[in-house]
């Protein structure tokens, strides 16, 4: 079922940023949810662990922070313990603040306006849990666990690598705008739904899964 996408709120409590994550949530949430409920077990539910990392590091005597990686567009995203393999597509803002996720529902999202993964800051990927067909890009993503390695690969042939430092999950309609707050070194946010309330039919909440940049950087030639 095509989905389209979901104009920003602007009321002052929720920005640009956080419907995004409202985006994850209802783009499909109910006709695509319940497809998928009658025909393939439910994705697996997210269970918070691990703690959320601070927006800025705390200081470390004697150690600046790492400069991070260069700008270059991330191509794919791939946690292997959760199964989890997904090609990016760079999405951007529309004039009236619609954010949509890309058509095809086995690719996730960069949000473009954020950093690039490896670089210093916040980059943000959000797909679809699952869809008409079944799982989704971001189906697995609940079953990620802190301590877990995710890797992202680049246009320039680069791989950035993280390793999960959290797993949260918030409300809907409470969903925090702190989830996409800058940090001082490279950080990486993943985002979809989780929760399924068979009786109302939908997605009650999001997950939303915290790694941090891990200290090996390799480069691969790019295929």
């Amino acid at each position: 079922m095509k989905q389209g996408p979901h104009r920003a709120r602007r009321d002052g409590r929720r920005t640009l940023w956080t419907a995004v994550a409202a985006l994850c949530a209802l783009a499909g949430s109910v006709a695509i949810g319940v497809a998928v409920a009658d025909q393939t077990p439910p994705p697996p539910r997210a269970a918070v662990a691990g703690t959320v990392p601070p927006r800025t590091p705390a200081d470390r005597p004697g150690q600046a922070e790492p400069p991070g990686m260069p700008r270059s567009v991330p191509v794919e995203v791939a946690i292997p313990e959760a199964r989890l393999a997904a090609r990016l597509q760079p999405v951007r803002t529309t004039g009236r603040g619609e954010l949509p996720l890309p058509a095809d529902p086995a690719r996730a999202s960069w949000l473009a306006s954020s950093v690039t993964p490896g670089e210093r800051g916040t980059a943000v990927l959000a797909g679809h849990v699952d869809s008409a067909d079944g799982p989704a890009a971001f189906y697995g993503l609940g079953a990620v666990t802190p301590g877990m390695a995710v890797t992202v690969r680049r246009a320039d042939g680069s791989t950035a690598r993280f390793t999960v430092a959290a797993v949260a999950v918030y409300p809907k309609d409470r969903f925090p705008d702190s989830v996409y707050a800058p940090t001082a070194s490279a950080g990486l946010r993943m985002i979809t739904c989780t929760g399924w309330d068979r009786a109302a039919r939908t997605y009650r909440d999001n997950v939303v899964v915290y790694a941090t940049a891990a200290t090996e950087r390799h480069r691969t030639p790019e295929k």
